[in-house]
């Protein structure tokens, strides 16, 4: 996709560089219009992030001890308010990882949610009352792709999760006989590997630079990319006739555990992917683009974080900025 400005309906640029969402404000500048982070507005930008907008209003309902809500519930606390969803929306927001509080959240899930002997992720804690059982694959992938983002990619506990996924994660369509932990809990296995899962994984491994990932890491980025393009990203094999995932066709942010066309197409456009069988995604992509250049919040998330990002049925700058920078990267 060499000329991929030529199939916008119009530029939303301009609209994306308003002062009134530093964070889009931020991106836009570096990854659309090419800003060096030296760069004095890139700068100004950057710094405004933690002063108005979603992620100072986030930061104020921290508590002390670096969570939201009671400590014991942060993945289930009236989802999605919880600490594991804060930290994630933080990551997409781009928080400044030298603030403490960033710094002390990060921490707080290291020390309740990692499943030490394994480095995952548990979404009941392992202080208390987590276990083998409670370890999901795409929690461990959520919480290494906002860790990574957060500044704590150099972390032996975050390298550990990455081995965890390097070692378990799955990319297959089933059924699958081995029953040995973790598969024998059939909660992100079942009788295929989850597709939304499946993305998230190669969402938190594109966010360590290649030069750094490791040999297994490698091998699990192209099992990844070729599972998703096997199945045309959005069919339900063997036949490929029938979407797998109509709500992927529903563009939102953030998205959490699920995921859509849009977040799927950045992920291996920034992994290096240039093949013919995303050619279906990305036209879906450019039809859903208004005639002002802009692209609508359509999921079901909307109203349910500890404020309020974006809102269904209006024009997001969320959307059109991530659909944009996704089609951008198809050309770099």
């Amino acid at each position: 996709m060499k000329d991929w400005s030529s199939r916008l309906r119009a530029d939303p640029t301009d609209w994306l560089l308003e002062d009134d969402n530093p964070s889009v404000r931020y991106l836009a500048l570096r990854d659309l219009l090419g800003r060096g982070e030296n760069d004095t507005e890139v700068r100004e930008a950057k710094r405004q992030i933690m002063l108005s907008g979603i992620v100072p209003k986030v930061l104020a309902k921290q508590e002390p001890g670096g969570h939201w809500g009671r400590p014991e519930h942060f993945y289930q606390n009236s989802k999605y308010k919880g600490t594991v969803w804060n930290l994630i929306l933080l990551a997409e927001l781009y928080a400044d990882p030298a603030d403490e509080r960033i710094k002390n959240a990060c921490e707080f899930i290291l020390r309740w949610s990692q499943h030490r002997p394994s480095g995952g992720f548990s979404y009941k804690g392992t202080e208390k009352n987590g276990g083998n059982r409670t370890v999901f694959s795409c929690l461990t992938a959520n919480m290494l792709f906002a860790l990574v983002r957060l500044g704590f990619k150099d972390d032996e506990r975050v390298t550990k999760g990455f081995d965890f996924l390097s070692r378990y994660q799955r990319f297959d369509l089933g059924p699958y006989p081995n029953k040995e932990w973790p598969y024998q809990y059939d909660l992100c296995w079942r009788n295929h590997t989850c597709r939304s899962g499946a993305v998230k994984v190669l969402k938190a491994m594109a966010e360590v630079p290649p030069d750094q990932r490791t040999p297994e890491m490698r091998n699990k980025v192209k099992e990844g990319i070729e599972f998703l393009l096997a199945q045309r990203i959005l069919y339900r094999p063997p036949e490929l006739k029938e979407i797998s995932r109509k709500n992927w066709l529903e563009f939102g942010f953030p998205l959490m555990w699920n995921t859509d066309l849009i977040e799927i197409i950045g992920i291996l456009g920034r992994l290096g992917v240039r093949d013919d069988r995303m050619n279906e995604a990305i036209e879906i992509v450019l039809s859903k683009q208004d005639g002002n250049g802009r692209w609508r919040q359509e999921n079901h998330f909307s109203g349910r974080f500890i404020t309020t990002v974006e809102t269904n049925g209006k024009d997001s700058k969320w959307v059109t900025l991530n659909a944009v920078r996704a089609l951008r990267s198809l050309s770099c």
